[in-house]
């Protein structure tokens, strides 16, 4: 079974023909197809049509927020009802074309190479790129540079990271877990995980109807969510390695500078002449208190993240399980 997560914001007027072209691709290719579309709190007449497709079709389902709560809170929402095996996701506003969803399937069966990764590497998570884009210029240039320096921070090289057509297996979707604006880095979140993540090139549409959602504030989210997930995956339940790194940094500065400065006062005392400090006495003295008090800030901070991450991280699994010896049929013989 294929499950269609649709976040939808104030999209009223494409809603039905998505929902028309989502059908002439699950006929044409044979999928039995489980279509969630998640309402995140629009003004319009959206939820209506929603339940209205409900009402016409069982394979449609709505969940509806009380208020907009993000793309991200929408995204988990649709994943946790999901049913299908592939969970393919798209915006609800057209420019994602669903004539493009046995391509992301192929790829990710290994069945099409996707952009990195070999011909016959089945994928976990496949992303969309839009080589070309009809979107304005002021998005596409702050888009590209913003993917570029997510690339290069993270590892993870695709070049449209922010694609909001992907596909996932099931088990790849049941590990993420996604709050504020982290739907921006999915594949970082995956790849964190040890999912295999690859992206293949989409035709990109026109918009038809509405406007975009997304101001200029997003890319300062974007950047901000970007320096939470380089921390995460690495030092989410290591936070001291991170902090009392440089902690300690500041702290061996803080008192390499006090040493210093008390050898060159001893010299001072034996030999008045001697000026081993070119600069003056109490700006050095403060800059090397503040040094150590820095450190001693970052290491009581790490020490305390640690606390926290010990204390709430029990329950959550910072592994993932690919296979089990178990999973196999138990009545065949060794060779």
């Amino acid at each position: 079974m294929l499950s269609a997560v649709i976040p939808v914001y104030n999209e009223a007027e494409s809603l039905r023909q998505l929902w028309d072209e989502l059908c002439a691709v699950a006929q044409e290719q044979g999928y039995p197809l489980d279509a969630i579309f998640v309402d995140d709190g629009s003004t319009d007449l959206s939820w209506a049509i929603i339940a209205g497709l409900a009402a016409e079709d069982s394979r449609v389902r709505g969940i509806r927020f009380r208020r907009n709560f993000g793309k991200a809170a929408a995204l988990r929402a649709g994943f946790q009802a999901a049913r299908g095996e592939i969970v393919m996701t798209l915006d609800a506003d057209l420019q994602d074309d669903p004539r493009e969803i046995p391509n992301f399937v192929a790829a990710l069966e290994g069945r099409r190479a996707a952009e990195d990764a070999n011909p016959a590497t089945p994928l976990d998570v496949v992303s969309g790129w839009k080589r070309v884009r009809h979107d304005p210029w002021h998005k596409v240039g702050p888009s590209r540079v913003f993917n570029a320096l997510v690339s290069w921070l993270t590892g993870v090289r695709l070049h449209d990271h922010n694609c909001g057509m992907k596909c996932y297996r099931r088990e790849a979707v049941a590990e993420l877990r996604l709050y504020g604006e982290l739907h921006r880095f999915v594949p970082v979140l995956a790849a964190a995980r040890g999912f295999r993540v690859g992206e293949i090139a989409i035709q990109h549409r026109p918009r038809r109807f509405g406007s975009s959602k997304y101001g200029p504030r997003r890319f300062v989210k974007g950047f901000l969510d970007l320096l939470t997930v380089k921390f995460l995956p690495g030092f989410g339940q290591r936070p001291q390695h991170l902090l009392g790194a440089v902690g300690l940094a500041f702290f061996a500065i803080g008192i390499l500078a006090i040493l210093y400065l008390t050898g060159c006062w001893i010299a001072r005392q034996l030999r008045p002449d001697w000026n081993l400090l070119p600069l003056h006495e109490r700006p050095a003295v403060i800059y090397a208190w503040g040094a150590l008090l820095v450190g001693a800030q970052f290491l009581s901070s790490g020490l305390l993240a640690e606390m926290i991450a010990a204390r709430h991280g029990r329950d959550e699994d910072v592994y993932s399980i690919a296979q089990r010896t178990d999973d196999a049929p138990t009545n065949q013989a060794l060779p």
